[in-house]
């Protein structure tokens, strides 16, 4: 092979590397355009671009909603939670991103989540900005209006992805979670939907202590628990009180019945 030939073919396979390694770039500002519209878009179809395997989600990547309606009432308007757990470690520039969509209503970035923006005027859709891309907990807060009464069930969609930080969708993980709210009488129970095998770490402690119900007592419980050791305690206080006060004899005021005894004790001593 002459020289010239060699470095054509070197210098062509380079280019096609450079070429996919930019087609499979991460986007860190978040999910917008044709990536967040039709047969494309991420939200339904996955983060492709952020992991080894660009096909199948991975479910050491748990993607999750907390507070969760079991039914949503049209007239109120819904604060929920996005949060990814699992994957890579933190570090880097970024740690998590996102892309929802909602089939019905408005999605909306939560008091204090500016970071989260919509893909243009399209109001069913909600992605991070650049700002928003590397939380220290993978969370976000975000609100939803529901549609107008009698619209019926509603689905979200959402992928998430946890990542490295390092610019390289090498070593990132994603997963994806789609679910339906009915429309109904909203009790004001909530609930946790996830997508992922499950394995949560438990939640650290809040300012220097836990809640007891993470720590598997239940409150009721808990103060059954006490009552209990408080009459234990209450029982032994009153056997002392009556051992020391009712058979002493210096104890005057002890019944005639036992002063009776404790004189026949004396003289039976004596005999």
């Amino acid at each position: 092979m002459a020289p010239s030939h060699r470095t054509r073919v070197i210098l062509t396979g380079l280019l096609i590397l450079l070429f996919v390694a930019g087609s499979s770039q991460a986007v860190p500002g978040g999910i917008y355009g044709d990536e967040a519209k039709g047969d494309t878009d991420v939200a339904k179809t996955g983060c492709t671009c952020h992991s080894g395997n660009e096909i199948a989600p991975d479910d050491s990547v748990t993607v999750m909603v907390a507070e969760a309606p079991y039914e949503y009432n049209s007239t109120k308007v819904y604060t929920m939670k996005i949060q990814i757990i699992g994957g890579p470690e933190i570090g880097g520039s970024a740690s998590a991103g996102f892309s929802m969509r909602v089939s019905a209503g408005a999605l909306g970035a939560a008091a204090g989540y500016e970071n989260l923006v919509q893909n243009g005027d399209d109001e069913f859709t909600l992605t991070h900005t650049e700002a928003g891309n590397n939380p220290s907990d993978r969370a976000w807060m975000f609100t939803w209006t529901p549609p107008e009464s009698g619209s019926g069930d509603v689905t979200f969609w959402l992928a998430g992805n946890s990542v490295n930080g390092d610019g390289a969708p090498t070593g990132d993980a994603w997963n994806r979670l789609s679910f339906s709210l009915g429309e109904g009488d909203d009790s004001g129970s909530v609930r946790t939907i996830f997508a992922g095998n499950g394995d949560v770490a438990p939640p650290a402690a809040d300012h220097g202590h836990v809640d007891l119900h993470h720590m598997g007592a239940p409150f009721r419980a808990h103060w059954l628990g006490l009552l209990g050791f408080g009459a234990v305690v209450a029982v032994i206080v009153f056997c002392g009180f009556f051992l020391r006060y009712g058979f002493s004899r210096h104890y005057e005021g002890r019944s005639n019945l036992i002063r009776l005894r404790m004189k026949h004790l004396r003289r039976g001593d004596q005999l």
